[in-house]
């Protein structure tokens, strides 16, 4: 894995290697708007993590993903510590922790 001092610079690193939809949370899925792209739990991996540590700022933790789907299709999603929504399904919530190593 590659190691960034930023939220903004792994969303360039993972970019720059072929991650270009952007994803975001829905109900029980990830969505990317600009392709209409709709993917399940079972139907992505998550290829790379990063997690970001506010120090000064709690607001400023994150997590960056780099998604790849089953049929070769790959994006980023950030998403703040917790921040899934009421209505996620459990399943998409377990998809997304990741532990630290």
């Amino acid at each position: 894995m590659y190691a960034y001092d930023t939220v903004s610079e792994a969303i360039k690193g993972l970019k720059d290697r072929g991650y270009n939809l952007d994803f975001n949370i829905e109900k029980d899925h990830l969505f990317c708007s600009d392709k209409g792209i709709i993917l399940r739990p079972q139907e992505f991996e998550i290829a790379e993590f990063y997690r970001f540590e506010g120090i000064s700022d709690p607001a400023d933790e994150a997590i960056v993903y780099g998604i790849e789907s089953k049929k070769g299709e790959k994006g980023v999603l950030v998403n703040g510590y917790g921040a899934f929504g009421e209505t996620t399904t459990d399943e998409l919530i377990k998809k997304l922790h990741v532990q630290r190593n």
